[in-house]
């Protein structure tokens, strides 16, 4: 598991030349798997989180800057401005309008923006050459998240694993990709909450 030391050692590597050399090419990798990832359009991706408090499954549902979260007992739907998330025990639904990184909290996949900013990059050493391995340590201590790890396939361009750490844990969080369908079609309807569909939810603005 990941921890704040190995986020240390990634940033003190930062200030080397050779590491300002890897830079460029964790760059421009992110920056052609940033480009698949749109040009395919709606994208339905299923996955298993591994975090300290335990495992779980769910499945994600993009298009653009919006996106469905469906897991255990909670779905999220973010329109591109509006989030609502529905929390199944207390059959009610927390309506927000998120920071850029209140979403990469919620969303695996907001890595597309984020790391062209307030990110150091660089490439990592990787056992299975199927796989290329990029680091992001944030410049910044008070980003919510601090490092990152991500794994892409090398002839799809396609995510496989994503670790990252959070502000004030000690362990990854670990999402690994089970399956990656493109080109779906989807109707706007879908990233938002209709509140027929959960008639006895209670519904309550946080904005």
């Amino acid at each position: 598991m990941l921890n704040k030391i190995l986020c240390l050692l990634v940033a003190l590597c930062m200030g080397l030349t050779a590491a300002a050399q890897e830079n460029n090419e964790a760059r421009q990798l992110l920056d052609r798997v940033a480009d698949a990832f749109r040009q395919a359009e709606g994208v339905e991706i299923a996955f298993e989180v591994r975090a300290p408090e335990g495992t779980s499954e769910g499945r994600i549902r993009l298009k653009g800057e919006k996106f469905r979260l469906d897991t255990e007992g909670i779905t999220t739907w973010f329109d591109g401005r509006t989030q609502w998330t529905y929390l199944e025990n207390s059959d009610e639904v927390n309506v927000s309008e998120p920071t850029a990184e209140e979403l990469q909290s919620i969303n695996p996949y907001a890595w597309l923006s984020l790391y062209k900013n307030g990110y150091t990059l660089k490439m990592g050493e990787q056992a299975d050459p199927r796989l290329h391995k990029v680091m992001m340590t944030a410049t910044c201590q008070g980003s919510e998240l601090q490092c990152l790890i991500l794994y892409v396939d090398k002839q799809t361009l396609r995510p496989a694993k994503l670790s990252l750490v959070r502000k004030g844990d000690r362990e990854a969080v670990v999402v690994l990709v089970r399956s990656y369908q493109t080109g779906q079609k989807y109707d706007d309807a879908l990233f938002t909450f209709d509140k027929r569909a959960y008639p006895t939810a209670e519904v309550i603005d946080l904005r």
